[in-house]
């Protein structure tokens, strides 16, 4: 289980949670960071910031959304390097043309299957450990088919690909046969609002899955938070209501290891 973290902070708690790895995901990347929407308007020095501040305060892996690789082939080469430098321990790269859309909406486009199968070559050619995890994500089938999807899984294995992430797959039977069709490691997306029905990672498990995401999910419940509380705090002109909502400063300070 990977709980998407919004920022150092939110990584710290997932690690003190018993949560063994944390997901850094795109669209939070996009929404947090940038306040920007998930269309592929961040930079890899945007992305390599921030999970260099995660990964100075975590010692769980790290799993990064590295969208398209911010280019062509060696723009992913040099992707794999700068992340894996600040502490990432794997990334997964996309097929949809530049710029890129959030996988669960309509409107995608795919690049063509060779090109980013030099994509993931050039990637699996930079990684400097064996460890570092370089996963292919498709978002082919709502875009060519789910036949479409297991093919272009299979030739990026055969590229360099340690593993696959079949993006916005629609019922747990899709999902099972996948892991069926595709033998490998496979990264399923639990996402809210989308295409894929709510599973438990237990049954992701018995299916064949090796990784569960949660990408926004953190980002979720804290922005949902914060609009009531400021609606309150707009409304009755103090806090004090809020007060047993919040983490108390004793708490912030655990976290955070004040006194060492």
């Amino acid at each position: 289980m990977m709980p998407g973290a919004i920022n150092a902070l939110s990584a710290r708690m997932v690690e003190r949670e018993g949560f063994d790895a944390v997901y850094l995901s795109g669209a939070v990347l996009a929404n947090s960071v940038g306040g920007a929407p998930d269309v592929g308007v961040m930079t890899l020095t945007e992305a390599r910031d921030h999970a260099a501040h995660i990964a100075d305060v975590t010692s769980i892996p790290i799993i990064m959304d590295a969208d398209t690789g911010y280019g062509g082939a060696e723009n992913a080469a040099r992707t794999v390097r700068v992340l894996e430098s600040v502490g990432v321990s794997g990334i997964h790269l996309e097929d949809q043309e530049f710029p890129k859309r959030c996988g669960h909406l309509s409107g995608k486009t795919l690049v063509d299957a060779d090109e980013f199968c030099a994509k993931i070559a050039a990637a699996a050619g930079a990684k400097t450990s064996k460890d570092f995890l370089l996963l292919a994500r498709t978002d082919a089938r709502g875009v060519s088919g789910y036949d479409d999807a297991v093919a272009r899984s299979h030739a990026y294995l055969d590229a360099g690909a340690d593993g696959i992430f079949p993006e916005a797959l629609q019922t747990e039977e899709e999902f099972a046969r996948f892991a069926r069709d595709v033998d490998t490691i496979l990264l399923a997306n639990m996402t809210e609002f989308g295409r894929t029905p709510y599973l438990t990672t237990d049954r992701f498990a018995e299916m064949g899955y090796n990784i569960v995401i949660y990408p926004v999910t953190l980002q979720r419940l804290a922005m949902k938070t914060i609009a009531n509380g400021l609606r309150v705090l707009k409304n009755e002109r103090t806090q004090a209501s809020l007060v047993d909502q919040m983490q108390t400063r004793a708490e912030l300070y655990e976290l955070l290891d004040y006194d060492a």
